[in-house]
């Protein structure tokens, strides 16, 4: 029997603030969990994810990312997901085994293993090592574009029976024949959490649970307010909002995640910097003046 998860609605995998000599600036995380879940209306929080860019961080630093976004969590009831990246399998275990200890932690969102490209049957025996060892909820991150490994259908089918998936981040960019297949059918407890932020609407519409989405950071409430037009059937008004937050998204996207979402954060006020650890590199001044004019609704035509 799988665990209740409940993976629906809005979840959004935050930045890490850094200041300007590029430390990490919890209390500016604090300050974006809250507001995510008490006035953006998100369902949950997803910590050390890409956009958080984990890769960076130290032991020390994810720890203390972890502990400021599960105490925003449980102050509001909320899921947290936690990250965790890696094509060593045993290693993935020993960090989902620390992450269980610390009985906070709804779900752990795991990649097919980047690089080493260990095929389909590969893949499926990676996460039922997971699912049998790693003590957590499994949440699969398919987005193959940056693992180099393709899901068919039927692995995924596969990989929805084992007993601890409770989900997908589907980010393979593109809606095609596999994503109304897989969204046509669904399996039970098993949800479909959109990843690519510009299809995100469309992908909803034929389907999707939600959305664990890097856009999100900036205009949550309305990400929020997308996912509830269609799971209500308001076509029209969530085909119109949709449009609109799929320009912001291209805005936000237009040079490497999160170097403009940080951009137009700071820009905001919400964060101390827009610092960016190498190898990313702070985003361009013409990129971040396009988000922040569509991050507030204005200037549709500076993103032409």
């Amino acid at each position: 029997m799988k665990p209740e998860a409940n993976l629906t609605g809005l979840f959004v995998p935050l930045v890490t603030p850094f200041t300007d000599d590029l430390r990490l600036a919890p209390d500016a995380l604090a300050r974006l969990a809250e507001e995510a879940l008490s006035t953006g209306g998100a369902r949950g929080l997803v910590a050390l994810g890409t956009t958080a860019e984990a890769a960076t961080l130290t032991d020390e630093e994810k720890r203390t990312v972890v502990r400021v976004c599960a105490a925003a969590c449980r102050a509001h009831g909320a899921p947290l997901i936690v990250g965790v990246g890696t094509n060593d399998t045993a290693a993935a275990i020993t960090a989902l085994r620390e992450l269980a200890e610390r009985g906070d932690v709804a779900a752990a969102l795991v990649p097919a293993p980047p690089y080493t490209r260990p095929g389909e049957a590969g893949t499926l025996a990676h996460f039922t090592a997971l699912a049998e060892h790693g003590g957590l909820p499994l949440v699969v991150y398919d987005i193959p574009y940056r693992t180099g490994q393709p899901l068919g259908v039927g692995s995924m089918r596969a990989l929805s029976r084992l007993p601890q998936v409770v989900g997908v981040k589907y980010a393979t960019g593109a809606i095609d024949a596999a994503t109304v297949e897989l969204l046509g059918s669904p399996s039970p407890d098993f949800a479909v959490l959109g990843g690519d932020d510009a299809v995100i609407s469309p992908l909803l519409a034929a389907g999707a649970h939600g959305g664990i989405l890097a856009s999100a950071n900036v205009r949550t409430a309305d990400y929020a307010e997308l996912i509830s037009l269609w799971r209500r059937d308001a076509a029209g008004p969530a085909r119109r909002l949709g449009a609109e937050l799929a320009r912001m998204s291209a805005a936000l996207f237009a040079e490497p995640n999160p170097t403009v979402i940080k951009g137009v954060l700071h820009a905001q006020g919400r964060i101390p910097s827009p610092a960016v650890r190498l190898p990313l590199l702070a985003a361009s001044a013409g990129s971040v003046r396009r988000a922040v004019a569509l991050a507030a609704g204005e200037g549709q035509e500076l993103a032409a």
